[in-house]
């Protein structure tokens, strides 16, 4: 943890709001102050000391990424909202206003410190198309080289069903994979992962996670407390979960303890990287896209993608249902419709159809060549569930 050089830090809007909801400036300025000590500044120090340095990297030479939630909260109060609305359209507009307000107060935070950063809007069709993810990762790549931090959030204002994304949590672990982050720092209400609710009574804290085994049998609330956020614990260790098996340990912590958990003290709750760290985008496929539609395949196709990781070919598609275009993603399904990959379709719906059974060479001499090729690629295909 001290020797991570590239972090990626989360924090929810409940650490950032008021009770009413509205954003917290002392709040703001207090994780602030954090994240620009461990980026090597004297917390007391005057900004303007260091000719407006900037934020990447600081005198040890560490880098951090925040993911920041709080834009809808922020967007309540100036719309005269006393809660945080449930239908779309409201929750866009808070959003909008929100995200202004919050990115102002950052850049004004952090400009005491002489620190500059840059706002990064993200959807998942951003980072699970192969062009988006690319440019994605090279934009948060300048930046960090230029100087300035980035703040990601997703793009609430035009977001549909990825506004429901789990409160940033399962962003900020898929960003930590995007940027190959050293760590992976969520920050909460609550110090940790406990083995109840925390509130009750002889429960106590779980240090370490190694892997699932861990986890049996411990109870894991759903919901938070504070009313402004969408996240609590399970969408927590869900992140923790997709951030350790591609290669990247995570703290799970309060914000109060943000210092302890950057400059790698004992603090809160300690995932173990389970698996190894991967430069592809089939992640941000696998946990981050919406498909758009499914393919149903017979018993022949179920295994040539899942057993021997083979490209989906028209000849192996039983079955189409859905509206999607080229380049959507779309379920892989078994017979008994059991998800068992997702991928990125070549074809729009409506030509799947006539493609059903058929071998790419007698699509070719029929339809032409532009139907010699692979419904999904198998370098577009990630397998969610091995068969039987």
């Amino acid at each position: 943890m001290a020797a991570a050089r590239r972090i990626v830090v989360k924090i929810g809007s409940s650490s950032l709001t008021t009770a009413a909801g509205g954003l917290d400036a002392d709040r703001v300025d207090a994780l602030v102050d954090v994240l620009a000590k461990v980026l090597g500044q004297d917390a007391g120090g005057d900004g303007g000391a260091n000719g407006g340095a900037g934020g990447g990297a600081g005198a040890g030479g560490k880098e951090i990424v925040l993911v920041s939630s709080g834009a809808i909260a922020a967007g309540l109060a100036p719309l005269g909202l006393d809660r945080r609305p449930r239908d779309l359209a409201r929750q866009q507009a808070a959003a909008s206003v929100g995200q202004g307000l919050l990115v102002a107060r950052y850049t004004a935070s952090f400009a005491r410190y002489g620190r500059r950063v840059g706002q990064v809007l993200l959807t998942t069709d951003d980072t699970s198309r192969r062009a988006h993810y690319r440019n994605a990762t090279r934009t948060l790549d300048q930046l960090l080289a230029m100087g300035a931090l980035p703040i990601v959030n997703e793009n609430d204002t035009v977001a549909t069903d990825e506004i429901r994304f789990g409160d940033n949590d399962r962003l900020a672990a898929l960003v930590a994979h995007l940027v190959r982050a050293d760590l992976l720092v969520l920050l909460s209400d609550v110090d940790g992962l406990y083995d109840g609710d925390p509130r009750t009574p002889g429960t106590s804290r779980i240090d370490e996670v190694k892997g699932p085994q861990d986890l049996a049998g411990v109870s894991i609330g759903s919901a938070g407390r504070s009313g402004v956020g969408t996240g609590g614990m399970v969408t927590k260790v869900e992140a923790a979960r997709i951030a350790a098996a591609a290669g990247v340990p995570v703290v799970l912590t309060s914000a109060s303890q943000a210092g302890d958990a950057l400059l790698g003290r004992p603090t809160g709750t300690y995932f173990h990287r389970t698996g190894r760290r991967s430069a592809d985008r089939l992640l941000w496929l696998a946990h981050a896209s919406e498909p758009r539609g499914a393919l149903t395949l017979d018993d022949g196709a179920v295994r040539a993608v899942v057993e021997r990781r083979t490209s989906l070919l028209p000849a192996g598609i039983a079955a189409v249902e859905g509206e999607f275009t080229a380049g959507d993603p779309v379920e892989l399904r078994d017979t008994e419709g059991r998800a068992v990959a997702r991928g990125l379709v070549n074809f729009d719906a409506k030509e799947i159809p006539r493609l059903i059974g058929r071998s790419t060479r007698d699509l070719a001499r029929e339809l032409g060549p532009a139907y010699e090729r692979e419904v999904v690629h198998r370098d577009d295909l990630v397998v969610l569930h091995r068969h039987g």
